[in-house]
């Protein structure tokens, strides 16, 4: 099968400034106050990380467990739903945050209307949930959200799963820097076809991002935080900028 090429969400004449967690570094990560908070300063959208959890729902968190973020050690694959919304994941992060839940995706997309969403697929190392992708395409076609998503991962597997789940939804494949990602890039870009690529910031070289150019991809570069590397960036062609600040890095890519 010949996955069909799915245009990624676009901004006309500059990048996409999406929130990479939300605002995260003034919000806690991955929730609801986040994600406001960064629409609130000026971002096209936001970036954030699913499970499924025990009872088959996706949930909005980075991690594998919720320890970081909640101060439970909980498993979020291997805990119910209700387990998991009884957690605090605002609090760690300041007072005014305290009762922020782990949000369901589909409370996402339905809290912010008109974003765009980069729903980041999560697996625990060499244990990918191959029911995950189509449970993420059913959310997002259920809230009629489809043209501004895209799904991106670091495990190809899961990106597989989300091109045969939903040919139509655009996606990205995830790479950083320290992985032997010259190896299998090509390969796997070949065989997913994916509306763009999701490089590590460190790896956008301008020769690089001229060649990722000149195949025809698209380029969406984690995670960016200063203002002049954003211009540079912008500069390069890249089609979107993931920041934890994105109220900092507005200025810089709309004076171009």
């Amino acid at each position: 099968m010949r996955f069909p090429l799915v245009p990624a969400p676009r901004a006309a004449g500059r990048p996409l400034l999406l929130g990479h967690r939300g605002a995260a570094a003034e919000a806690p990560e991955n929730t609801l106050a986040a994600f406001r908070l960064a629409l609130a300063g000026g971002a096209d959208g936001v970036e954030l990380d699913v499970w499924r959890c025990q009872s088959g729902e996706v949930v909005v968190i980075h991690d594998e467990d919720a320890a970081r973020t909640c101060g439970e050690p909980l498993l979020v694959t291997g805990a119910p739903l209700g387990r998991l919304r009884a957690l605090d994941a605002g609090r760690w992060k300041g007072a005014a945050f305290a009762g922020e839940r782990i949000p369901l995706l589909a409370e996402v997309l339905e809290a912010l209307p008109g974003a765009v969403v980069n729903v980041e697929l999560k697996a625990r190392r060499g244990r990918p949930d191959r029911g995950l992708a189509a449970a993420v395409a059913r959310v997002v076609d259920g809230a009629r959200a489809g043209p501004r998503v895209i799904v991106s991962s670091f495990e190809p597997a899961l990106l597989l799963d989300l091109r045969r789940a939903a040919p139509h939804l655009a996606t990205g494949l995830l790479f950083e820097a320290g992985w032997a990602w010259r190896a299998w890039l090509p390969a796997a870009a070949a065989l997913l076809r994916p509306s763009a690529l999701h490089p590590d910031r460190r790896l956008c070289s301008p020769g690089r991002l001229a060649r990722w150019k000149a195949a025809g991809r698209a380029v969406n570069v984690w995670t960016v935080d200063d203002p002049a590397e954003a211009a540079a960036l912008e500069a390069g062609g890249v089609a979107a900028v993931i920041s934890n600040r994105p109220a900092a890095l507005l200025g810089a890519l709309r004076a171009r």
